[in-house]
């Protein structure tokens, strides 16, 4: 131990050197320490300033995008608390009722409609806590005291801690949505307009390609009907001679002689027969027309019960008969077959199913079609198979689409399969197809049994 004088006092002190120099030193080392625990508090402020107005920019260009939104909806929008007070709205119900979003805040959200529609939007805050309003048609008192009509809905709103705090009222004027319906409804029947059209158009594109068969068709009956009716008029020609003679008084000798000349036994035994042929000739001619008039005919026949069977018939000899290179046709109809449709529909249907397997077998030196009908549970199904090359597998989900043909440009539409399709289903029916295992395409047509 030394003594040394305390600096500015005149007493002494005794001083540990070595005590002394481990309290500097420590003093020293806690300093430094001190320094070191501000730079990291500093630096830590200076990193959660950053954050801090990285995440007060990110807010802010929210709140900016949330209200961009807000005042360009063309729908109005209305925040209220759960006590109805308003607490923010945008431009359009600015626009409306002609006040500011200023004068709106704070308010009571039911002074904003009639009377007629305060009754009911007093009862939305109870109406929230259980259910989402929709379209509830109010009135908005206008800016020029007309009632603005709204198509509103109301929904809850929660904290962040799911308790309800308010709701959401958005509502869109009554006259946009009538005229948009409106709009929607002059356009849904300018389609089913269009698409009458392109049916009617596609059945007399048939009906020009079977004119030949159908020619064909009415040219037997026809030509039938002529001959006997020239026949009756040699006979009437005959019995009336015979009939002036006996009138005039001619001898009963010279009548026998005259009634065996004139062949009046054989013309009376005869006209019976001929009569029946006429009518039987009359009446084909009259249901081929009838034919004609139902397959090319615009306008929706109720549906009806009738035999597939005679109408499978018509459908093949109408094309065939029509075509350049005649195939071997095959019918596979037993017993009868009765369904439930559009006659002159599944003419159409049939035509076109025939009409495009002889297409097919154009080119082959012996073309086959084969016609298949069969009862399947409550459906009739008719089979329309040829012995062509068969559809390209990439191609069979594609034959029913609108304007699809691998016909060259002139000897097809591709309108024909959709059609038939869609005739098919609005008869309660469906259309398929697919590749036979022994080759050639198959379509299958399925009607309502009767």
């Amino acid at each position: 131990m030394t003594d040394q004088r305390r600096a500015g006092s005149g007493l002494l002190e005794k001083v540990d050197p070595e005590r002394h120099f481990i309290d500097s030193d420590g003093g020293e080392a806690a300093w430094i320490e001190v320094i070191q625990k501000m730079d990291e508090v500093y630096a830590d402020l200076v990193r959660y300033q950053v954050e801090l107005e990285e995440k007060n920019s990110a807010l802010e260009e929210a709140q900016r995008f949330i209200e961009s939104v807000q005042q360009s909806m063309t729908d109005v929008l209305i925040v209220c608390g759960i006590n109805g007070r308003i607490q923010q709205v945008n431009r359009a119900l600015e626009e409306i009722t002609g006040k500011s979003a200023g004068q709106l805040v704070g308010t009571q959200f039911g002074t904003l409609f009639e009377a007629g529609s305060q009754r009911l939007a007093e009862q939305f805050p109870e109406k929230i806590r259980s259910e989402t309003l929709y379209d509830c048609e109010v009135n908005l008192i206008g800016a020029d005291g007309k009632p603005a009509p709204l198509a509103m809905n109301c929904s809850s709103r929660f904290d962040h801690e799911g308790r309800l705090v308010g709701m959401v009222l958005i509502g869109r004027p009554v006259g946009e949505l009538r005229r948009a319906y409106k709009q929607l409804h002059a356009t849904h029947n300018e389609l089913q307009h269009a698409q009458q059209q392109l049916v009617h158009s596609e059945k007399m594109a048939s009906l020009g390609r079977l004119v030949a068969g159908v020619a064909h068709e009415l040219n037997n009956p026809i030509s039938f009907v002529f001959g006997n009716m020239h026949a009756l008029k040699r006979y009437g020609s005959r019995i009336t001679e015979y009939f002036d003679a006996l009138h005039a008084g001619v001898p009963e000798a010279e009548c026998s002689k005259l009634r065996s000349d004139l062949k009046i036994d054989r013309i009376l035994g005869d006209i019976g027969s001929l009569i029946d042929g006429t009518l039987e000739g009359a009446e084909r001619v009259r249901n081929i027309v009838q034919d004609l008039r139902r397959f090319s005919g615009n306008h929706r026949e109720q549906p009806q019960r009738f035999e597939l069977c005679p109408v499978v018939r018509t459908s093949v000899e109408w094309v065939v008969k029509a075509a350049r290179r005649k195939p071997e046709v095959v019918l596979e109809m037993g017993e009868p077959l009765a369904v439930v449709g559009n006659k002159g529909f599944v003419h159409q249907i049939l035509v076109n199913l025939v009409q495009n397997a002889v297409d097919v077998m154009e080119e082959l030196a012996a073309p086959v079609l084969l016609l298949r009908c069969f009862r399947e549970r409550e459906m009739v199904i008719v089979e329309v198979r040829d012995n062509g090359p068969g559809i390209p597998q990439e191609n069979l989900m594609r034959v029913f689409d609108p304007f699809f043909t691998t016909k060259e440009v002139g000897k097809g539409t591709g309108l024909g399969l959709y059609i038939s399709y869609g005739l098919a289903t609005d008869q309660g029916g469906d259309l398929r197809v697919a590749n036979h295992p022994d080759g050639g395409a198959v379509f299958s047509l399925a009607l309502k049994a009767a």
